[in-house]
């Protein structure tokens, strides 16, 4: 699902409404099939196990939120730590962050990424950037209106399940 915060989410709960694992790589690897898998039909009970699901997800969030960020192995909570602590390091220094670092930073903690920057700022967190190339690669996107989906709203938007998956022996 894509929560409020704009985060897309996995969960995965068994038949009993329980929580199986939090690692989304994990349930990635169960979803995976041989292209010969059969399908079976919908159990009754799938869209309550989706529901359950939406419920893990959200009180997830709330408790590892820790502000508008979203969760801490994310690729907008990575970056605004990197330019926070790189903005304490050079604020006193002979070339101080310019003011566009700090708009950028300011957008990047009231709204979303875009989509394609995430993917490219997770690819370059990934890659080892380093903090004056980081600082210039948000401030470029910045400029080029690809950093976030800037837009006032007076209520957070709804949770969206994307997707739903029943992960059944067959019957």
């Amino acid at each position: 699902m894509r929560t409020s915060e704009g985060n897309d989410a996995l969960a995965w709960i068994n038949r009993n409404g329980e929580n199986v694992t939090k690692s989304q790589l994990a349930i990635l690897r169960a979803a995976a099939c041989d292209i010969n898998t059969k399908a079976i039909g919908r159990p009754p009970e799938q869209h309550d196990l989706v529901r359950k699901g939406v419920e893990h997800i959200m009180e997830e969030e709330t408790r590892n939120i820790g502000g508008q960020l979203g969760s801490p192995s994310g690729a907008r909570r990575r970056t605004y730590e990197r330019l926070k602590q790189h903005v304490e390091k050079t604020k006193d220094t002979l070339l101080p962050p310019p003011p566009e670092l700090y708009s950028a930073m300011e957008e990047i903690y009231r709204y979303p990424l875009q989509e394609t920057a995430r993917d490219t700022l997770n690819r370059q967190l990934r890659s080892g950037i380093d903090d004056d190339q980081l600082a210039n690669l948000v401030t470029n996107l910045r400029e080029d209106n690809r950093l976030c989906q800037v837009h006032e709203q007076s209520e957070p938007e709804e949770p969206q399940i994307i997707c739903s998956l029943g992960l059944f022996e067959g019957e």
